[in-house]
C-alpha cells in the first residue's frame, strides 16, 4: 500500500481527449459528481442542481479574484530575440514579478519591448519596455516598466489571458469572459478559480430561494498552479505562496452560519486554502496576507464542511488536497467513476460536490 506521504499516491491515468479544450457551452450545464463523505456514495447530477443539493442555511464562500491579461509576448531589445513571459504580481513599490523565457541569457539592466495584444485596438502607447532590475532567488525576475501608466490598464493592453498549458491553445475572444466567474471583481490572478466557473445567476438564485446564502474571499490564484510536484515526499515539496483575503463581513457570516448549524461550502480549493489559512492564526476572523499553507495528511479541517470543486491533475498538490478532505481511497474511485463516465477535465471540465 502507498503511504500518504508519497506522491506517488495521488496518481492517476486519464485519456487525453476528457481534458475540456472548451467550456460546455451554458455554465450550469457542466455535469456534477456528487461524492458522500459518510456513506461513501457516488451520484451523477448537472450544476444547475446544486441548490437542491445543499441544505438551507448552508453558505457558499467564493473565491472573487479576477484572472488579469498575464500573458506578455515581446522580444529582447538588445538582440531582437524572441521572448515570452507571465505577470506575477505587482510589488509595493510598483515593480512587477515576472517569469519568463528567451534564448540565451538575461540581465539585468536589459530591456524587453512588448507590442500591443491586439494591433487594431486603440492603444495610447505602440510599445512597452520592461527594464529587467533583478533575478529572484526563485528564478522570477523583478522589472519595472518604462511607464507611469498603470500595471492593470497596461495589462490590458499589452497582455493576454493565460490559458493553461494543457488547453493547448491560445486565449480566444470568448474566454475573455468564460475564463472569468461571473462574479470576479478584484484583479490578480494569473488562472481562474475553476469550481466557481459553473455559477450562473439562475444558479445563485434558486440557492438564495432554499436560503443559502454566499460569502467572499480572495486569493489570487500564482504560478504555483502550473507546477507539479517533482518530490516524491511531500513533506519536501515547497508550496507557493499567495496572497488571500478573509474581509470582517465574510468572517461574521461564517462564524453565524457555524452558530446556527449551516455548512461551510467552500467552492474550489483557493476558498479552502484561504479559510483554512486563517484558522491557522488561532481563531476566526478577518486576515489578509501571504499563505503558503500545504493541505496534506494529516490536515485537520476547521472551517470547511464541504467542496465543490473541479478534477485536478494527477500528481498536484490540488488532489493531494481533495484527498485529504474526502479520503484518498474514495476520491480516487470517485476520479474513476468520472473517467468510466466521460466526464470532462481541468479548468474547463465538470465539477464535483463533496460532503
Amino acid at each position: 500500500m502507498l503511504s500518504l506521504d508519497q506522491i506517488n499516491a495521488y496518481d492517476y491515468s486519464l485519456p487525453e481527449e476528457l481534458i475540456a479544450q472548451v467550456p460546455a457551452e451554458r455554465r450550469d450545464e457542466s455535469r456534477l459528481l456528487v461524492v458522500n463523505r459518510q456513506s461513501g456514495s457516488i451520484s451523477h447530477h448537472r450544476f444547475r442542481d446544486l441548490p437542491e443539493l445543499l441544505r438551507p442555511h448552508d453558505l457558499l464562500v467564493l473565491n472573487d479574484t479576477r484572472v488579469v491579461p498575464a500573458r506578455l509576448i515581446g522580444h529582447r531589445a538588445a538582440t531582437g530575440g524572441k521572448w515570452e513571459g507571465l505577470f506575477l504580481r505587482l510589488e509595493d513599490d510598483g515593480a512587477w514579478r515576472l517569469i519568463g523565457q528567451t534564448r540565451g541569457t538575461l540581465r539585468a539592466g536589459e530591456r524587453l519591448t512588448l507590442s500591443p495584444a491586439d494591433p487594431n485596438a486603440a492603444s495610447p502607447a505602440s510599445q512597452l519596455d520592461l527594464i529587467l532590475e533583478a533575478r529572484n532567488g526563485d528564478g522570477t525576475w523583478r522589472v519595472r516598466p518604462d511607464s507611469e501608466v498603470p500595471a492593470m490598464t497596461l495589462l490590458e493592453q499589452f497582455g493576454t489571458l493565460p490559458l493553461p498549458h494543457y488547453m493547448q491553445r491560445d486565449a480566444e475572444i470568448a474566454d475573455r469572459d468564460r475564463y472569468q466567474t461571473t462574479y470576479a471583481e478584484k484583479p490578480g490572478a494569473v488562472a481562474a478559480p475553476t469550481a466557481g466557473l459553473h455559477f450562473t445567476p439562475e444558479v445563485f438564485a434558486a440557492c438564495q430561494t432554499r436560503q443559502i446564502e454566499t460569502a467572499h474571499v480572495t486569493l489570487h490564484v500564482g504560478l504555483g498552479t502550473f507546477r507539479p510536484v517533482s518530490v516524491d515526499n511531500l513533506s519536501e515539496h515547497r508550496m507557493h505562496s499567495e496572497w488571500c483575503e478573509l474581509s470582517v463581513k465574510s468572517a461574521q457570516q461564517i462564524a453565524d452560519t457555524k452558530a446556527t448549524g449551516g455548512r461551510i461550502v467552500a467552492v474550489g480549493t483557493t476558498s479552502v486554502r484561504t479559510l483554512e489559512s486563517v484558522a491557522q492564526q488561532g481563531q476566526l476572523r478577518a486576515w489578509q496576507g501571504e499563505t503558503n499553507l500545504f493541505i496534506r495528511p494529516p490536515f485537520q479541517f476547521q472551517i470547511v464542511d464541504a467542496l465543490i470543486t473541479n478534477f485536478h491533475l494527477p500528481r498536484s498538490t490540488l488532489l493531494v488536497l481533495v484527498c485529504t478532505f474526502a479520503g484518498r481511497e474514495l476520491m480516487l474511485a470517485a476520479y474513476e467513476e468520472a473517467i468510466r463516465e466521460r466526464y470532462r477535465f481541468f479548468s474547463y471540465g465538470d465539477a464535483m460536490l463533496i460532503v
